[in-house]
């Protein structure tokens, strides 16, 4: 390998104080991917990709995942070469070897971890406004997130075992959706030909419908890659997380498929695009012999179940990357503390908490100010998948470069000429979502700036301390 990156970047720090706990298993990782990946989006995202696409919008979640899938080929591979926290950050840092590079991938992790985290914690709030609307959404969307951090706090296992139990109700109500489309078709009413409808916007054609829905759906995609942050938990990484990676996209692939397939063929089309929450427009549809209030409360509560998943998975993820990086030089030192109870990353994660908590102060008072004009759920979503698209693209290409380099005999290895169509699939989505909104460019750039500015100012007084 290159020796480009930042002293000390090659091996990790072994010292008692510093080192992480290993205690996540191959399963749990697994489900960890799982619950991550089905996480949220599907539940609120359905009703926008079937709004582009039409009928056959079950295609667009079937591209996405396989994308997807194709870019945790790379990361699967990586994380067996540096099975250690930073994820991205450190692959493009031992990839390339720039300083200016490999805080770029941070920060902007960073921020899609930010925006995303955001976005859920505000969604959750207008889940749960659904079961008592007594609460204001702010007061709602803080408590969530601090009971989140002091959840992370506790530690890895903790977070981890939180995370399958809530995958598993997560799973039962996309259960519930392909249920009730199996039940429906098999009483003759299915119309399965609107699987092949591609009712677009614009009168664009099917092939710039399905990267428009693709483009959407790919919120829903994302989350693998915050699996690899906790690889210095992982016990055997060398071997959990080719499985874990791969068996979980694929199974996260064919449940989304499933549930987009009878979401079309139980609910109209226009139905589900004029919801803020298509999946739940299936269980309104009232198809099965089943109490409609009950199943209702009941799916709404999963949806608040599904939101704490993704959430908590982002909450984790945040610290970690902070305690990673700080260990590579790369972010000051004062993140890569352990707290020496809980061996957890707690500068980081009480750094990562404030910063949500004035995202959502500030994404409320400018909600405020337009009069409800701004759609903060969606353009925060949208910003998600720019940073996280261009994040992907650059670890494909970091894993092209480290062919070869530090390998041995437990090393996973993607097929390059998959790799390459990852690639081209990344870089064809990414030029996709900034064509159709060039104000996303914006938002990013002010995320960017004020991560940097907050790295600058820690950087400064870290140094000085130092001195």
């Amino acid at each position: 390998m290159n020796d480009t990156s930042v002293a000390g970047a090659s091996t990790p720090d072994a010292s008692e104080d510093s080192e992480l706990k290993r205690s996540i298993t191959g399963r749990l990782l697994f489900f960890y991917v799982l619950g991550d990946v089905l996480g949220s989006g599907v539940y609120v995202l359905i009703g926008s990709v079937a709004g582009v696409v039409g009928g056959a919008f079950w295609i667009a979640f079937a591209v996405g995942v396989s994308v997807a899938a194709i870019t945790g080929l790379a990361y699967a591979e990586l994380a067996t070469k540096y099975p250690r926290a930073a994820g991205a950050a450190l692959y493009v840092n031992q990839a390339f070897g720039n300083r200016a590079l490999t805080f770029l991938v941070t920060v902007s992790f960073l921020a899609a971890s930010f925006a995303a985290a955001g976005s859920l914690a505000t969604g959750f709030a207008q889940y749960f406004g659904e079961l008592w609307a007594f609460p204001p959404t702010l007061v709602v969307a803080l408590v969530f997130l601090l009971l989140l951090t002091v959840i992370n706090f506790l530690g890895i296992t903790e977070s981890v075992v939180a995370n399958m139990v809530m995958t598993f109700v997560e799973i039962a109500g996309l259960v519930i959706i392909v249920g009730i489309g199996i039940w429906y078709a098999a009483q003759g009413e299915a119309d399965f030909g609107v699987l092949t409808q591609f009712d677009t916007r614009d009168g664009d054609n099917a092939i710039f419908a399905i990267i428009a829905g693709v483009a959407l759906a790919f919120f829903s995609m994302t989350g693998f890659e915050n699996a690899v942050n906790v690889a210095e938990e992982t016990v055997e990484p060398e071997k959990a997380f080719p499985r874990a990676l791969i068996g979980g996209m694929v199974a996260a692939g064919v449940i989304y498929v499933l549930v987009s397939i009878a979401a079309a063929i139980t609910v109209e089309v226009s139905t589900l695009t004029d919801s803020d929450a298509a999946l739940l427009e299936v269980v309104k549809a009232d198809l099965v012999p089943v109490p409609l209030g009950f199943l209702t409360v009941l799916f709404t509560i999963i949806a608040c179940v599904a939101i704490t998943n993704t959430t908590l998975v982002a909450v984790v993820t945040q610290p970690r990357i902070l305690y990673g990086m700080a260990r590579e030089n790369v972010v000051p030192r004062v993140f890569a503390r352990i707290h020496e109870g809980r061996r957890s990353p707690w500068v980081g994660l009480v750094f990562s908490a404030v910063v949500l908590v004035l995202l959502l102060v500030i994404g409320t008072w400018v909600t405020e100010a337009t009069d409800g004009g701004l759609d903060l759920v969606a353009r925060l979503a949208t910003v998600t998948v720019v940073f996280l698209l261009f994040i992907y693209a650059l670890v494909i290409v970091a894993a092209f470069k480290l062919t070869g380099s530090d390998e041995h005999e437990h090393t996973f290895h993607a097929p390059r000429w998959l790799l390459a169509v990852g690639l081209v699939g990344n870089v064809v989505l990414l030029g996709y979502v900034v064509w159709d909104d060039p104000s996303s460019l914006l938002w990013c750039g002010g995320l960017v700036a004020v991560g940097f500015v907050l790295f600058v100012v820690q950087y400064v007084v870290s140094r000085r301390k130092a001195a």
